[in-house]
């Protein structure tokens, strides 16, 4: 008799949309074909997760895996294993590579790079441009394209538009939600003789709070003239928490780990260079107006904003070290560690990297664990006590700001469409990663 699952993950206590319980999971053709009691169903495989939580599969929709053109710090293979490893099951990266990330050509180059050579189910952002405005309704809708990202500041080149009208422009010819990283740049320019040599504790005088809080203003709006859907990715501080209270109905936001976890001066003077990022980690002020907007329902979604670098590139003497730092692999048991502490629940977290990203960008099959979803599955152990350290780190430039701390909650494996990629820190099937659909970029036939 043909068995009636292909796999029943048994026994985990499992989060989904009526709540946290002890049931299983059976699959069939990598999707969700039955929750609950299934003692007495055949399987091809019965893996036992007694004892640990079964979470619907985390999307990191904010990472930057530099492949094509910046390889040498990232590729989407060593990116999407440092994401698997860490429990993360999709990704949206970032089109900030070389070439750009910008028109119909360069998407089809990295969907094909990625498929069955990514670890884990993809998408990309494609970069909104004064150059590409008019093919923009196309481009969001393409096979494999995450929406329209747009660098109005921290960016160079064709990437950078900091002005309104061309922001306007770019935003009035799309349908789907569109993500920015909200820096003013006018502001950066003028505020450059803040930096301090050889001092990165500098590096958040001169991105300021009034620096990101004026664009995220500017950014509203544009969202109220057009009625466009707008994403603020990374928000970095107390300010835009608050101020982003009061426009829930037009713009959504993404909070980081590494903004929720760090802060100054205290990081600066422990790792110096290598807690730079753009927009910069803050004082504890700051830290606490994020975790207010996480705590309060104001943040939508976690995003780790993966950004390695060599340790070549962050040891350069402050302003010329580069900004960014690694998180697709230490988001779960980062924030799980927050959710032992108690900073926010499980079921908070859960909203923030799977029903969030799913209900914001219209993520078709994804984010839930319901019967006919994919098979996406975080198995975790929360009691389980870990140290992250640099060697654990797949990334590349084999890094961590969070070398030598201690977590409790880990991930034990990863379930992508039923297939069991990563088990207990290790890679156990080939490398299988297919686009991510959306629901929104349906075309009638």
């Amino acid at each position: 008799m043909t068995p009636a699952f292909d796999v029943i993950f048994r026994a985990a206590t499992v989060v989904n949309h009526d709540g946290a319980g002890v049931r299983d999971i059976g699959v069939r053709d990598g999707r969700i074909a039955a929750l609950g009691d299934l003692a007495h169903a055949g399987a091809g495989e019965t893996i036992d997760c007694a004892g640990l939580h079964i979470l619907p599969g985390v999307i990191d929709t904010q990472v930057h895996f530099r492949e094509p053109g910046l390889t040498h710090k990232e590729d989407l293979e060593t990116g999407s294993r440092a994401a698997v490893l860490g429990g993360v099951t999709s990704v949206f990266e970032m089109p900030n590579t070389n070439p750009l990330t910008t028109d119909a050509e360069t998407l089809a180059a990295k969907v094909k790079a990625g498929h069955h050579r990514m670890h884990c189910d993809f998408a990309f952002w494609v970069g909104g441009t004064h150059d590409n405005v008019r093919h923009i309704p196309e481009l969001e809708r393409l096979p494999g394209a995450a929406g329209i990202k747009v660098f109005m500041g921290s960016s160079t080149g064709s990437l950078l538009v900091e002005d309104d009208a061309g922001v306007t422009a770019i935003v009035e010819q799309t349908r789907r939600r569109s993500a920015f990283h909200s820096e003013d740049e006018a502001m950066l320019r003028e505020r450059m003789g803040l930096r301090v040599p050889v001092d990165p504790s500098s590096h958040p005088v001169w991105r300021s709070a009034e620096v990101a809080l004026n664009c995220t203003r500017r950014l509203v709006a544009i969202a109220h003239r057009t009625g466009a859907k707008i994403h603020v990715l990374h928000i970095s501080t107390a300010e835009e928490i608050d101020y982003l209270k009061d426009h829930k109905h037009l713009v959504s936001c993404e909070v980081t780990p590494h903004h929720l976890t760090l802060v100054a001066p205290d990081c600066y003077e422990r790792l110096g260079t290598y807690a730079q990022m753009n927009p910069p980690v803050r004082d504890e002020a700051h830290r606490a107006g994020i975790w207010r907007g996480v705590t309060q329902g104001i943040a939508d979604v976690l995003g780790s904003d993966h950004a390695p670098h060599t340790h070549e590139e962050k040891r350069h003497a402050y302003p010329a070290s580069h900004s960014g730092m690694t998180g697709v692999q230490t988001l779960v048991p980062t924030m799980l560690n927050h959710v032992n502490a108690g900073r926010l629940s499980l079921a908070r977290f859960v909203d923030m990297t799977s029903h969030g990203p799913a209900r914001l960008f219209s993520i078709a099959g994804k984010g839930r664990l319901a019967v006919g979803y994919d098979a996406d599955l975080t198995i975790v152990d929360l009691k389980r006590t870990e140290t992250i350290t640099n060697g654990w780190i797949a990334s590349r430039c084999g890094w961590t700001p969070y070398d030598g701390v201690s977590v409790t909650g880990w991930p034990v494996g990863t379930i992508v469409r039923g297939r069991r990629v990563m088990w207990e820190g290790e890679l156990v099937t080939p490398s299988n990663g297919e686009t991510v659909k959306f629901s929104d970029t349906h075309v009638p036939m």
